[in-house]
């Protein structure tokens, strides 16, 4: 497994940026150092190697790469003699803006690096579709570095969409020629922040690249501050976007082919169209550049990137009501806002020079008025500020404040001057609060204090509210007529917006709304969300008492109380499942749907059962649940049921003669839980719509990831109280499946799916908006409960090891089969005896354990179809769901050849790498395989062992599923094998899932092994040999197939 790393590299053989890729052990060390002192990185990929994974990942990255060694200083150990380099994610995350090296308890030590330089043009169209968030499939692995350049390409893109570059010019290698670029121009006060931001979450190891000539002594340079590295590669970025523009716009180019050729304009526009190139100083050029630097004068210091004052602009209340405002300004430090010194202040100092907080301020009279020159270009309003000779401010009237407030202060920020604004006026610009509003009051209607739903009507009032102040009519009528933008309410100021005015004296009109108020806007207002009602903003929520409690606990504020082991629950709960089946309780409490999204093997069954039985306990008219799952867990609901909730009358409503229409709605009074799959939701629905169904359950629920698909729709049109949807998938990876979910628990609570994908989707998976993303989370969070296992508060509840049995039922081809081998085979065993009857008996237990395994092993076929297996469908189900949560699993299976035929079929499902060991593995590779699983993060995700070759001598602790495909009948060897994973090392529960075909032979001997477990070593200890003593009826009742277990092949 390779991780693959770069970054933006600058020195004096130019700036390139440069891609290397990580293997996560230590390779033949071929490269020859450029230095003697400067030994080759030992986990580097070799060069060819390199080439090949970047083909892998990006059409053209690997032909568009340059071989050239680099180098990288990391933090570096010595270990028996020998110099040991940590790897680059040893360095700290976060960088240290201020610090020129980063402190280390290690030495920083120069390692040589075989990797390339690659194509810019090439490198930024991929960074274009490179995912944020999610993490790439296959062998390769993409760095934290690349992701971080990948945002800094990202935000280039968006500076030159808004035009953010200046032309400039710089002294080339010639005197006689200047060198023609453009220049990032990060001047509003969001790049500035930006710039910040991102500074602070660059990877550190991004500053210790450098390269070396082969005479150069190995010495580290100083690396440069993140704010530098970050501005010199978006001042390549767009020089290289401008210099595509002739091509990507031939229009630009066709303008000056008729106009005369070598002019100082034709010159200029050439140069400025191709970046970099050099212009000859010419008395015409001369006169063009020194034009250039007087337009850049008021910015460039933004543009060089050197420390400067800029121009801030005040706005000052009047003292009294009757009064004006003023607006004043003066300079103020662009990375110290609260150093400021005021107009009055300069004018009274006329000097060259000012020095404030220990910082001169070079010519300052000179950069106000440059800088006021520049604001009235962008807010022509200040013009009447500088006719005088000394500006000091100007009178400001109330709609000159407003004029200020909604266009001024927003352009004037955004070009890069400073603001200072009255507090209250401060946080209106910013978070849009405090403001003419309403205040809300409201109350769950006492008809409904159980059962109540988002879309139910909640009992309220509600007040004008300004600040955080209601309003009385009277008193809103005195601030109206001030005929004022901006009033002052309790000592703060506040904007009056002339919409909301309106609004609020139609309010005072009719004293009536003509909406109503929702739970779900209640929640929105909770939660954070802006929430418009009667076309006024809701800027005050008050609840009451009951109302108060539940939105505590939707928002995590309080805690539920346990539901422990409610009547008729054969079983004991665990703690966290206690607290799991109070969540299901109190939501359904309320009808608001939920979304059980705990791991794999935490026990969302036995949580759905311990919840239906304490809804049973409650004595309340109460109707039957449907529960909708895939095919190959409906045996599994049924004997969980049986086993945990045997109060509880199922139904499976499944094959060819299930009853429809009257006769289902018959059969389903009868019973206390439907169970069906999703094929048959939708096959059945005019059937399945009439009934009312008290709950309806979605197991797996990711299977109505897709909203278009027929069974999507189908299980949106059935009528339930509560709807639950059960799924171990983390949903926060994958939104629109998230979204699916949260539309079927609650139709349009996250609006519908164009709006869902621009607010939410685009700004998360595209550019990794961590704002959308905190919001989106916030606000479903009530409705979905994920705990993991490796949370601390579920880890401690949990045993060491978990052993599952998982049941599947055959296809309607292996039950023709098994059938088949058995009819024959009785007949051979009955007109048989000694050891000729022990081989036709062990010879028919090996053909039926392969039929249930999959028909093409049986069949001696070289490919697999999951649709023509129970174990097959069930098998890739659950290894798609350990993968997706980051989990490894071991595979056991007796046969070498049924190994081989998973291998391939798993490969082709999960995109993933498996690894297979049996007999046969050589030595060699099996220690390698052994060692890459154990030790390589990126590992394959999955290896498959047969048990003879598997079973023992093996430490595979870094799995933490173990699953038995086929099984020995013979606990000893089983446990044996089960122990690879389950042994000193492991630190993680394990989870053991045990297959087993319904309504087979395997279902029977398993049930004989579990009721004699005490003695199984002893009693079945031989492995299969004990059944080739039973008499012909034992094996008979034995062999024969229960035909109630077979896939009815409709509900594929």
């Amino acid at each position: 497994m390779t991780i693959l790393h770069g970054s933006w590299v600058i020195g004096a053989q130019g700036e390139k940026f440069y891609l290397w890729g990580e293997r996560w052990r230590a390779g033949a060390e071929t490269m020859t150092a450029i230095s003697e002192n400067v030994a080759p990185y030992p986990y580097a990929l070799e060069f060819a190697e390199l080439r090949t994974a970047l083909e892998s990942i990006g059409p053209g990255l690997g032909d568009a790469i340059t071989a050239k060694p680099c180098n990288l200083a990391l933090p570096t150990f010595m270990m028996d003699r020998q110099l040991i380099p940590s790897p680059p994610q040893s360095l700290p995350v976060k960088a240290n803006p201020q610090a020129k090296i980063a402190p280390q308890p290690d030495v920083l030590i120069p390692w040589q690096l075989t990797g390339g330089e690659i194509d810019l043009g090439v490198l930024l169209a991929w960074f274009q579709h490179l995912p944020l968030t999610a993490t790439t499939p296959g062998p390769l692995k993409i760095g934290d570095d690349l992701r971080f350049w990948s945002h800094i390409t990202r935000w280039g893109f968006d500076l030159l969409g808004r035009g953010k570059f200046v032309p400039f010019h710089q002294a080339g290698a010639d005197s006689e020629l200047v060198e023609i670029l453009w220049m990032p121009l990060l001047d509003s006060v969001t790049d500035r922040q930006r710039l910040e931001f991102f500074a602070t979450q660059m990877p550190q190891a991004l500053r210790f690249y450098f390269f070396l000539n082969p005479d150069q002594a190995p010495n580290i340079p100083i690396p440069p501050i993140p704010q530098v590295l970050i501005t010199r590669y978006l001042q390549r970025f767009i020089n290289y976007w401008v210099g595509q523009m002739p091509k990507l716009v031939p229009e630009i180019s066709r303008t000056w082919e008729n106009k005369k050729q070598g002019n100082a304009p034709q010159q200029w526009f050439q140069a400025l169209l191709t970046p970099y190139s050099r212009l000859a100083k010419t008395p015409e050029s001369s006169q063009w550049l020194d034009t250039l630097e007087q337009w850049l004068a008021p910015i460039a210091p933004t543009v060089t990137g050197q420390p400067r004052w800029q121009v801030y602009f005040e706005l000052v209340p009047p003292p009294t009501e009757a009064d004006s405002w003023s607006l004043t300004f003066g300079l103020q430090a662009a990375e110290q806002p609260a150093w400021r010194i005021s107009a009055a202040q300069i004018w009274q100092q006329p000097a060259d020079a000012i020095t404030h907080n220990h910082q001169t301020i070079h010519r300052p009279q000179e950069t106000l008025l440059t800088g006021l020159g520049l604001a009235v270009r962008v807010f022509p309003d200040l013009e009447t500020s500088l006719k005088t000779a000394r500006p000091l401010g100007q009178a400001l009237n109330a709609a000159q404040v407003y004029t200020f407030l909604k266009i001024g202060a927003v352009r004037l920020e955004e070009s890069g001057f400073g603001l200072v604004m009255p507090p209250g006026l401060e946080r209106n610009r910013k978070t849009s609060v405090p403001r003419l509003g309403l205040k809300i009051t409201a109350a769950i209607p006492k008809e409904n204090h159980q059962g109540l739903g988002l879309a139910s009507l909640l009992d309220f009032r509600w007040d004008i509210s300004l600040g955080n102040r209601a309003m009385t009519q009277a008193e809103f009528d005195r601030l109206v007529a001030l005929n004022s933008p901006v009033v002052e309410v309790d000592g703060e100021w506040v904007e009056l917006r002339p919409q909301d005015i309106q609004a609020a004296q139609a309010f005072f009109a009719t004293r009536k709304a003509t909406t109503g108020l929702t739970l779900q806007d209640v929640l929105r207002i909770a939660t954070g969300e802006s929430v418009t009602l009667e076309k006024l903003p809701v800027v005050g929520l008050d609840a009451d008492e009951n109302l108060k409690a539940l939105l505590d606990a939707l928002t995590g504020k309080q805690t539920l109380e346990p539901i422990n082991n409610p009547p008729g629950f054969e079983g004991e709960l665990r703690p966290y499942q206690a607290r799991g089946v109070s969540w299901l309780a109190f939501l359904e409490r309320w009808r608001l749907g939920a979304c059980l999204a705990d791991d794999m093997g935490l026990g969302k069954t036995i949580m759905l059962l311990a919840f239906l039985l304490y809804l049973q306990s409650k004595k309340l008219p109460y109707s039957p649940t449907l529960l909708v799952c895939p095919t190959s867990v409906l045996g599994n609901w049924e004997r969980e049921i049986k086993k945990f909730a045997p109060g509880l009358a199922a139904y499976v409503h499944h094959g060819s003669d299930r009853p429809k229409a009257k006769a289902l709605q018959k059969t389903v009074k009868k019973h206390d839980i439907i169970l069906t799959s999703y094929a048959l939701i939708y096959r059945d629905l005019e059937s399945l719509k009439p009934i009312k169904w008290q709950n309806i359950v979605l197991d797996e629920a990711q299977n109505i990831k897709n909203s278009e698909t027929r069974q999507s729709k189908a299980v949106r049109e059935l009528n339930a109280q509560f709807r639950i949807a059960l799924t171990g998938t983390p949903l926060e990876n994958r939104l629109t499946e998230l979204w699916s979910i949260l539309d079927f628990l609650h139709p349009g609570y996250l609006g519908n799916k164009p709006y869902f994908q621009k607010r939410y989707a685009i700004p998360i998976e595209r550019y990794g908006d961590t704002t959308s993303l905190n919001a989106l989370r916030t606000y479903v969070q009530p409705f979905i409960l994920r705990r993991l296992k490796t949370d601390q508060s579920i880890i401690q509840d949990l045993p060491d090891k978990q052993e599952m049995t998982v049941f599947c039922s055959l296809s309607l081809e292996q039950a023709s089969l098994y059938e088949g081998v058995v009819k024959k085979s009785l007949q051979d065993i009955e007109n048989s005896s000694g050891i000729e009857r022990r081989g036709h008996i062990l010879a028919t237990l090996t053909k039926l354990k392969q039929i249930c395994n999959h028909p093409a092993q049986y069949l001696k076929e070289k490919t697999l179809a999951a649709s023509r297996s129970g174990k097959l469908i069930r098998l890739v189900e659950m290894l798609q769901e350990l993968i997706d949560a980051g989990d490894r699993a071991l595979l056991f299976t007796q046969y070498a050849e049924m190994g081989k035929l998973l291998q391939a079929y798993l490969q082709t499902q999960t995109g993933r790498k498996v690894f297979f060991l049996s007999g046969s593995t050589p030595k060699p590779k099996r220690e390698a395989m052994v060692d890459q699983f154990q030790q390589d993060p990126q590992a394959p995700p999955i290896f498959i062992l047969s048990l003879k070759a598997g079973g023992v001598g093996l430490n595979l602790t870094r799995a933490n599923h173990v699953f038995h495909f086929d099984r020995w009948w013979n606990p000893a060897v089983e446990n044996q094998a089960t122990d690879r994973a389950f042994r000193i090392g492991q630190t993680r529960n394990v989870q053991v899932h045990k297959f087993v075909c319904a309504g087979t032979l395997e279902e029977k001997i398993h049930a004989q092994i579990e009721r004699k477990k005490a003695l199984a070593e002893q009693v079945v200890g031989a492995g299969e040999q004990w059944l080739t003593e039973l008499d012909t009826e034992h094996l008979r009742d034995l062999l024969l197939l229960d035909r109630n277990a077979i896939m009815d092949s409709e509900s594929l």
